[in-house]
């Protein structure tokens, strides 16, 4: 990325955050009641928090706004199928809290230390999916939040609109 790309990039993004925009300053505050209207309603899960989120780390486990669905990542430090089984277990659990299953995922995203050893173990993977796969990333990284943690997947589902 070139300088001027970033500094494109900073500009477009001050000016996003002033409400500056086609040269004109935004020339009021929304009232209260507006500000109310735009508040998004979510509703969390956290394994067995009764926060329903992690305070120190700063995360929750699952995020329900709307019909999606978003998980955060679950790792694992075991290269073996089990290992990777058993984040795709993790996963549907996180699912099912509200009433998904892995045919309801539309995207995932696999952080990896080792691709060619997930790619050597992608049936563990696939056998989640029971055949109907989502839109799916995979990026290979030095190093993941959890020590050791070779491997960490979050997905996005979405719920039909009567699941809401």
């Amino acid at each position: 990325m070139t300088t001027s790309t970033i500094l494109r990039c900073f500009v477009v993004s001050a000016f996003a955050a002033t409400g500056c925009f086609n040269g004109k300053m935004a020339s009021k505050q929304p009232a209260s009641s507006e500000l109310t209207s735009n508040t998004l309603e979510k509703e969390k899960w956290h394994w067995n928090n009764p926060q329903k989120q992690n305070d120190s780390a700063g995360y929750a486990q699952v995020v329900k706004a709307g019909n999606m669905i978003y998980v955060s990542g679950v790792a694992t430090d075991d290269v073996s199928p089990k290992g990777i089984a058993n984040v795709y277990k993790a996963l549907g659990q996180c699912l099912k809290t509200f009433g998904a299953t892995p045919q309801n995922i539309v995207k995932e995203t696999l952080y990896t230390t080792d691709i060619e050893t997930m790619k050597k173990h992608n049936d563990a993977r696939k056998s989640f999916y029971k055949g109907d796969f989502p839109a799916a990333t995979w990026v290979q990284i030095s190093r993941l939040y959890e020590p050791g943690a070779w491997l960490e997947v979050d997905i996005i589902a979405q719920l039909p609109e009567s699941g809401k």
